[in-house]
């Protein structure tokens, strides 16, 4: 059932930014030469193609379920702090007409707030379905089409996306689901392993991993 903005437990509740964090000081890893890597994100240091080693060990296992014709496709893990919080406050900014505190909860449908996000602990990925020849498949949005740029279709389970989408949606989630990620259901390519998102969906006691350092 599609799940509106009134029903999703957004990143900025208190019930995920009150959960503690136990860092693990597990090393972030490079991605290239393990999963498909897309460029569109890609800076100049290649701190997009890192994730902590224990969220792409997962990943690896989750392309393994999945079947013959379908890949991976990672378009950015690690976010340094500085440009997360760039990212937030420009999308904060397109939001008028809301108080301070409603501009901040709006924001955190699409955007972390920087205190909490998952990227700058290399702990999320944003992700998408490709063809051995490297052809996207139709999810029903662009990765990283906003809400109101898509009309809400950038929710993972929302109505108006075609029977396609659907299911390639659907064929996402059962690889990365066993394989222990969670999503942010206001994106359908945002899945966590390891932060405060996931804690709070599997009633982890702590997080194991909070902003680290990228160093090349």
């Amino acid at each position: 059932m599609w799940q509106s903005s009134n029903d999703v437990v957004l990143i900025s509740d208190p019930r995920v930014t009150s959960i503690p964090v136990r860092e693990s000081g597990e090393p972030l890893a490079d991605v290239r030469g393990r999963l498909r890597v897309d460029s569109r994100l890609a800076d100049e240091r290649g701190a997009y193609a890192h994730l902590r080693a224990g969220v792409l060990s997962r990943l690896e296992h989750a392309q393994s379920l999945l079947p013959d014709g379908y890949h991976l496709l990672i378009v950015e893990g690690y976010r340094p702090v500085a440009t997360q919080r760039r990212i937030f406050d420009e999308y904060r900014a397109t939001l008028t007409g809301l108080t301070p505190e409603e501009s901040y909860v709006a924001a955190s449908r699409y955007v972390s707030p920087v205190e909490v996000a998952p990227h700058t602990a290399g702990a999320a990925v944003d992700l998408t379905l490709c063809s051995p020849d490297g052809v996207e498949y139709d999810m029903g949005t662009q990765v990283n089409d906003n809400p109101e740029q898509s009309d809400g279709a950038c929710y993972t389970a929302a109505p108006a996306i075609s029977d396609d989408a659907r299911a390639h949606r659907k064929l996402l989630a059962a690889a990365l689901e066993p394989a222990g990620l969670v999503n942010y259901p206001t994106e359908w390519w945002h899945w966590s392993y390891g932060d405060r998102y996931w804690a709070m969906s599997t009633q982890a006691e702590h997080a194991l991993y909070g902003p680290v350092e990228f160093t090349v």
